[in-house]
């Protein structure tokens, strides 16, 4: 008869060395061992997928609509959005969407400074 602690104690060598043949490795509590370096962590990554695209999305619409203002005219892009706002349903989101707002000026204003500085060189 063979001792059960030496039984449990070959079965776990024996799921040690399956382990270490597919490359897992074994590191002690409280050392700074390779998942260390490598591990992501979770919270971040939950985040990002969501908040790139939609920051992505937000910046591009304003460029556009400040490169709209700039091109136009501030009067002509005015009154093409109030036309918008006064239209009946997906005009009227357009129109408020749109809408010029300080840093979307902003940004049309470097823009059209940009512009001339090239212009004149």
């Amino acid at each position: 008869m063979s001792d059960p602690s030496i039984d449990e104690f070959y079965s776990r060598i024996a799921k040690i060395e399956k382990a270490r043949e597919k490359g897992f490795g074994f590191e002690a509590k409280g050392t700074l061992g390779r998942s260390f370096y490598t591990r992501k962590s979770r919270r971040f990554r939950l985040r990002m997928p969501l908040m790139r695209p939609a920051f992505a999305l937000l910046v591009t619409a304003t460029v556009v609509k400040a490169v709209f203002l700039q091109q136009l005219g501030s009067e002509a892009y005015h009154d093409r959005v109030a036309k918008l706002q006064a239209g009946a349903g997906i005009d009227r989101l357009g129109g408020v969407l749109m809408s010029a707002d300080p840093v979307t000026t902003a940004l049309a204003n470097n823009l059209g400074k940009l512009l001339r500085v090239t212009d004149s060189a």
